[in-house]
């Protein structure tokens, strides 16, 4: 069943790097959930760690997320990483405030070839997700990040305290389901608690990794959103 949400041929993916203890990070988060409004981008946020020495602990930060952001570091051959930190399509990277240069990015991603070439479906099925990528070159990790829709948190401490927060497509857990090798497929993953409580939705990344297992280039995504459309 496909509900609102969903994102059938997306132009590209952004994946912001934010946190609830950074002052300069609410209007990235804000530019993301204009994103996510535009119903054309696989939009999600990371919340990292690092930032809750500060003195607030961000109460959708793991560990997880800040490894992702310097697995892309590495791949692009940074020494630090920073927030806020938009990667599109897992190529490139630059400050997740501006809304017009992240679309800027994405089109000319793919006028040059390099945004979501490979179409990747996915279906709820009972309590099973059916997930369809189709025919290309090369080879990519079937990758699904989970989210929850939207998450409104009032921070009490640290640089943005008394702060009534809306966080949008927040990721609690990534998971390498399969890898495709350039034939058409089928997979089939459970839904696990995709549609309890707050887990809303999941996105679908074809995403190739560097030699040291770094995510690199994202050829192919999706979002599902399981049951009715949360408010």
């Amino acid at each position: 069943m496909a509900v609102a949400g969903d994102i059938a041929e997306p132009k590209g993916v952004v994946e912001l790097f934010t946190s609830q203890g950074c002052a300069s990070c609410p209007p990235a988060d804000a530019t993301l959930k204009k994103l996510v409004e535009q119903g054309d981008v696989v939009a999600l946020s990371y919340h990292v760690d690092y930032w809750n020495y500060l003195g607030w602990t961000d109460t959708l930060s793991s560990k997880e997320n800040t490894e992702r952001q310097y697995g892309y570091a590495h791949a692009f051959n940074r020494s630090g990483v920073y927030t806020p930190q938009a990667v599109v399509n897992g190529r490139d990277h630059l400050i997740g405030t501006d809304l017009a240069a992240i679309n800027q990015k994405m089109d000319g991603m793919k006028s040059a070839g390099q945004g979501l070439t490979i179409p990747v479906k996915a279906a709820m099925n009972g309590e099973e997700i059916d997930i369809n990528i189709g025919p290309g070159t090369g080879k990519a990790d079937i990758v699904i990040a989970y989210f929850t829709k939207k998450e409104k948190v009032e921070v009490q401490k640290g640089e943005n305290t008394g702060k009534q927060m809306e966080y949008w497509h927040s990721v609690y857990d990534v998971q390498t389901v399969g890898m495709w090798d350039g034939k058409d497929m089928k997979i089939t993953v459970p839904a696990r608690t995709l549609g309890k409580g707050k887990k809303d939705g999941c996105a679908i990344l074809l995403q190739s990794s560097k030699t040291g297992g770094e995510p690199a280039e994202i050829i192919g995504a999706t979002v599902l959103m399981a049951g009715r459309k949360r408010d």
